[in-house]
């Protein structure tokens, strides 16, 4: 029997270890696990900041459904990765031995690069976790009661834009349906060259889209801000010209701030030597795997993935879901494909998808590949993508309870749309259906 354990229980881990179990069979052992006994759908975090979410809506309890598939669950943090000993140590000491380790940890959020940032020291919210969605929900019901200025945006180094963007539109039509928003200036500031470059030098006409809709919305913007510091009320930023030299500083006064954090690897995974780049993202070949231990495989967040391009101020290239997934059934069929003698071919075609809510209507964009040049770039927006972003949350939670991967109907409509999990699946199709 071969060990695997699957390392955190978010949109890549739970869906790998279904997907492993599925695969693999009840000759192997599958664990996956996670700090918290339950998963969190992050993307409805922005409606759970504002209060049209609540905890109860978008989590789910891991065990019972795992547990139904033949998957065991260990509810304890990871404290390290030891590689020589094919070891994963948990936070209480004990001890989980493996043959494959799958590294689906996501981030952790590094607010101390800027002094004063983050829910708990410091002076600005989060909507990164559950637990952060609730707490800026609940200086959100205060700031109703004392309205201001609203500063919503990204740090230096931040790789994940879009949940701000949403988070701007969400309490914009927030305020407006409160009666509240003529006094409520809000102010976007971001680390990106430009408005809609969202880590991803732009996807189709999201530059002139995205400002338009800020214009609409009587939303004021700072892009390539170097923001250096929060004080209690009062956000500090340098925006730098194209060249990367200083324009003009800021001093921006705000009531309630919510500003993403740059990313780094999780303490766990960070320290081990050969296995991350130097902010601690898991160094991988095109297969997935580790390019220093051979039995150790990784997905989503927690990957090293270059810029998609230099800018003024450092920013990364996101992760998107449908990403994440394409790398999770890459890892699947290339330890199936080392379980059973072979050579480890399948690369994830990272294809990325998104929907992002804007309150009363909605911004999607397909880019394939997520990483430039594309074959498609695609932005289009429009209520429609509300109502879609809302049938996805209810469609993604009815997965991890029903412990499927990529139902059947998923897959034939993705297909029918062009957009696939691995690379070459197209060609492999195209043949079997001449023959």
């Amino acid at each position: 029997m071969v060990r695997i354990v699957v390392v955190g229980a978010g949109i890549g881990g739970v869906p790998a270890a279904y997907e492993l179990k599925a695969r693999l069979g009840k000759g192997h052992e599958v664990t996956l696990v996670n700090a918290s006994d339950y998963f969190q759908f992050v993307p409805s975090n922005p409606w759970v900041a504002v209060g049209t979410r609540t905890r109860d809506a978008i989590t789910v309890p891991l065990r019972p459904h795992l547990e139904k598939k033949g998957i065991a669950f260990v509810a304890k943090a990871a404290a390290a990765v030891l590689p020589a000993q094919n070891t994963l140590q948990l936070v209480d000491g004990s001890t989980l031995e493996y043959d494959y380790l799958v590294l689906t940890t996501g981030p952790r959020l590094a607010f101390e690069e800027v002094p004063g940032a983050g829910p708990v020291d410091g002076h600005t919210h989060s909507i990164c976790t559950t637990d952060h969605a609730e707490r800026a929900h609940a200086a959100y019901q205060n700031f109703l009661h004392n309205p201001g200025p609203v500063i919503v945006g990204a740090m230096p180094g931040a790789s994940c834009f879009g949940p701000a963007y949403e988070f701007a539109f969400i309490l914009d039509a927030d305020l407006r349906r409160r009666k509240l928003r003529h006094k409520v200036p809000i102010t976007f500031v971001t680390s990106e060259p430009y408005i809609g470059h969202l880590g991803l030098g732009g996807v189709g006409d999201s530059k002139s889209m995205l400002e338009s809709e800020f214009r609409n919305h009587d939303i004021k913007w700072v892009t390539n801000a170097r923001t250096s510091r929060v004080e209690p009320g009062l956000l500090h930023t340098t925006e730098l010209d194209g060249l990367g030299n200083p324009l003009r500083d800021h001093e921006l006064p705000f009531r309630y701030a919510m500003m993403l954090p740059a990313f780094k690897g999780v303490d766990a995974v960070a320290g081990v030597e050969g296995l991350c780049n130097p902010r601690g993202f898991v160094l991988i070949d095109e297969h997935q795997r580790s390019r220093a231990y051979r039995n150790i495989f990784a997905a989503g967040v927690c990957v090293a993935i270059p810029p998609v391009e230099a800018t003024p101020v450092a920013t990364g290239a996101p992760k998107t879901g449908y990403m994440i997934e394409t790398m999770v059934t890459a890892i699947v069929d290339n330890i199936a494909a080392d379980l059973e003698g072979k050579e480890a071919k399948a690369k994830g075609t990272w294809n990325a998808i998104c929907l992002a809510d804007m309150g009363d209507s909605g911004a999607a964009f397909v880019a394939l590949p997520q990483l430039p040049p594309r074959n498609v770039n695609w932005f289009r927006k429009g209520k429609w993508v509300h109502l879609a972003k809302v049938a996805f949350e209810k469609y993604f939670l009815h997965k991890v309870k029903a412990g499927t991967s990529e139902p059947i109907y998923e897959k034939y409509i993705l297909k029918a749309l062009g957009i696939l999990r691995l690379e070459g699946t197209q060609l492999k199709d195209e043949k079997s259906e001449v023959r």
